[in-house]
């Protein structure tokens, strides 16, 4: 009998129905889509790019703040600019002290014009705009030149602003200091023109003359060690000053060389004044009284002190005394005076206080008159030539100073054997040098 009622549904229908409905959906989802994009060539390059790009941001930042940390825990920087002083000094040792040089390179040059009118032209080469290293005392330093959009006036004309930096491994100020100091010699070396000699007019010092060339130490040849002797004395006292303050001492010092003339007295203070970069007067200079014994009438000459001698004398002996170590007497004073008759000198002007040191300038001895050969002639003499024109000047009778051996071998600059053949022609005429 059948029912009324439609049969209600089958619920193992229903299920095999919505099995097949979630077939349907995981056949749709099975794919995965991430793999598809990792299989995808041109995904996978972009990808690794980005990565790399990534890795090498964070190289690149790390790597800038290392150096900034490293540069300011472990180096130093100097920085100058084309306004200071100092600015080309450093620039011109920094090309000459590398020891690569660099081959991007600025010009300077400068036309100098003496007093008759004579022009010459300097050109001083100095590194270029950039980055340049090279070494001072065993460091490396790393010189960046740059030039600046700023404007300055100098000269009356306004040019860029110029900068260089120059940067060290160290974090030692001195090194710096050092380094300026070594560039400013080098620099002032080169501007120095010679020994000043100054004239006392009236009550003030004026330039004698242009300044002359400074002359070697070593060109004035004395016996034995007696330049080191008096170069070391003066050395000690010039580093002493704080020695004799502490003592209240006077800080001065009196050399009185002595001896015949053309011995070199004169041409080795002149050498000594150089050597030690000093004028000869006034401030941080060396005080010379040549002929000392002829600048004044001595209380015991009655030749000097007859009344046909009144108002010849330069100077009176208590006022030269007075200058020498009077109250108005400055300090770091070094005196000099040379005289070829000690014995003429009034004991109170070389007593111990006014002339500290004695030295006596003879004539010359056989070891002089060597060294004054090779001098002038160096490698050019044969050794047999030496000993020859030793023996030749030996046999002369009276002493010979270097003055007349000197004037001698001016005449034969480059011949060596005409100036022995001259010495052996005066000889057997038995004249004398002149």
């Amino acid at each position: 009998m059948e029912s009324l009622y439609p049969t209600p549904p089958n619920k193992i229908d229903n299920i095999s129905v919505d099995k097949t409905i979630s077939q349907d959906v995981k056949t749709i989802e099975s794919p995965k889509f991430t793999d598809s994009l990792f299989k995808n060539p041109f995904f996978s390059a972009g990808l690794g790019l980005a990565g790399l790009g990534m890795v090498a941001n964070i190289g690149r930042r790390s790597l800038i703040l290392f150096n900034a940390y490293f540069r300011r825990r472990y180096m130093t920087s100097l920085t100058l600019n084309n306004e200071d002083l100092a600015y080309p000094w450093v620039l011109n040792y920094i090309n000459k002290k590398s020891t690569t040089k660099t081959r991007n390179l600025t010009v300077n040059s400068v036309v100098n014009q003496s007093e008759s009118g004579k022009t010459s032209t300097e050109f001083y080469f100095l590194p270029g705009h950039g980055i340049h290293y090279f070494k001072h005392n065993r460091r490396w330093i790393q010189v960046d030149r740059q030039r600046e959009k700023q404007v300055i006036s100098s000269n009356n004309r306004r040019t860029p602003l110029e900068t260089v930096t120059l940067t060290t491994i160290g974090t030692d100020a001195m090194f710096w200091r050092n380094f300026l100091a070594d560039a400013t010699k080098e620099a002032l070396s080169n501007v120095e023109t010679g020994l000043v000699v100054y004239n006392a007019v009236g009550p003030d010092w004026r330039k004698f003359g242009p300044a002359r060339r400074k002359r070697p130490l070593d060109s004035v040849i004395l016996e034995n060690n007696l330049s080191q002797k008096i170069h070391d004395d003066l050395e000690e006292f010039i580093k002493s000053g704080n020695w004799y303050s502490d003592r209240g001492i006077p800080y001065r010092r009196g050399y009185l060389l002595y001896g015949p003339p053309g011995s070199g007295k004169s041409s080795y203070i002149s050498a000594l004044a150089g050597h030690f970069g000093y004028s000869i007067s006034p401030p941080n200079s060396i005080i010379l009284l040549e002929d000392i014994d002829a600048a004044f009438q001595t209380r015991e000459d009655p030749v000097q002190n007859h009344r046909a001698y009144d108002g010849m004398t330069r100077v009176t002996f208590s006022g030269l005394l007075n200058a020498i170590d009077g109250v108005a007497c400055a300090e770091e004073r070094i005196l000099f005076m040379t005289t070829n008759h000690l014995d003429r000198l009034d004991p109170a002007l070389i007593r111990p206080g006014r002339v500290d040191v004695k030295e006596y300038f003879g004539y010359c001895t056989p070891k002089m008159i060597e060294q004054l050969f090779d001098r002038f002639y160096g490698e050019m003499a044969l050794t047999e030539d030496r000993t020859k024109f030793v023996e030749i000047v030996s046999k002369f009778s009276g002493d010979v100073s270097p003055a007349q051996i000197q004037g001698l071998l001016l005449m034969y600059k480059d011949k060596p054997k005409e100036a022995i053949n001259y010495l052996e022609k005066i000889l057997e005429n038995k004249s004398g040098l002149s």
